[in-house]
């Protein structure tokens, strides 16, 4: 493990689900009189069946080879979620390469004839920064600043913590936004060390206090397709299922669709969107 990057955000990682452990779900009594969370190094190392020293110099992002069964067995002593077992073998090396080089300005012909294909459900592309690749009207009827914000900001997650707009149109803003970075953080754990990563996590640790408090969470989760929703101004509230899928042959792209959820009238509510986009 020679990425001094990956070593790092491994041992940071380990640190804060150590500290945010109940120690109520090992047996282990408070520590003191009220502290109920965080678990002592040597007890995460006895858990693990590894070395305190072998443990310590894990979260101290030392250079050594872990192999898979220890990062296994640390991931099983933490009670990790598959997502987060997945997260930590992946900066240990054990996962398929990330994609790499920077990404483009817009997405590929093809992905965009997509994108408008799936019309009138708001629908866009993703690069594996979460900067917006491409989009189709339906969204920009949904989210009507995508068209005009300078593309430099045109990333999903920037969007999400810096546009009022975007607060007003989320009502459920603080779940989705630390959903969304709990998110972004595991798609991206292999890809920290890369400047597009980096530029985009630094300006929003500027930018937003909220962003800032969340990302030293280390909080992480796997995408699921679910229920969302919006509260366009036009229209009143939408409810949207959320969906995600990636061109086989762009692996490095995700595209996020939005279908009307069952019995919601989101249907209606979308065309009649759209039929104003189209006459304006």
């Amino acid at each position: 493990m020679s990425d001094p990057g990956r070593r790092r955000e491994l041992g940071l990682f380990l640190r804060a689900r150590r500290d945010q452990a109940l120690r109520a779900d090992y047996g282990l009594p408070p520590i003191g009189r009220s502290r109920d969370r965080g678990l002592r190094r040597e007890e995460v190392a006895f858990l693990s069946g590894v070395s305190v020293t072998w443990y310590t110099w894990l979260e101290q992002g030392r250079d050594i080879s872990p192999s898979r069964q220890v990062l296994e067995a640390v991931s099983r002593a933490l009670h990790l979620s598959t997502t987060g077992l997945g997260y930590v073998l992946s900066l240990g090396g054990y996962a398929s390469a990330a994609p790499s080089g920077p990404a483009a300005d817009t997405a590929p012909p093809h992905i965009q004839r997509l994108l408008d294909a799936l019309d009138p459900n708001p629908s866009f592309a993703l690069f594996p920064d979460w900067g917006v690749a491409g989009w189709n009207k339906a969204y920009a009827a949904l989210y009507p600043n995508i068209a005009t914000v300078p593309p430099a900001d045109r990333n999903l997650l920037w969007l999400v913590f810096t546009d009022p707009y975007v607060r007003d149109l989320l009502p459920d803003w603080d779940t989705t936004s630390k959903r969304f970075l709990a998110e972004f953080r595991a798609e991206t754990g292999q890809r920290l060390g890369d400047p597009d990563i980096q530029y985009q996590v630094e300006r929003l640790k500027e930018a937003s206090p909220e962003f800032r408090q969340g990302w030293d969470l280390y909080d992480i989760l796997g995408f699921e397709s679910r229920e969302r929703l919006f509260h366009h101004p036009a229209v009143g509230v939408l409810q949207l299922e959320h969906h995600q899928v990636s061109p086989s042959d762009r692996p490095d792209l995700h595209i996020v669709v939005y279908t009307p959820a069952p019995g919601s009238g989101a249907a209606a509510q979308m065309q009649s969107l759209m039929t104003t986009a189209d006459q304006s």
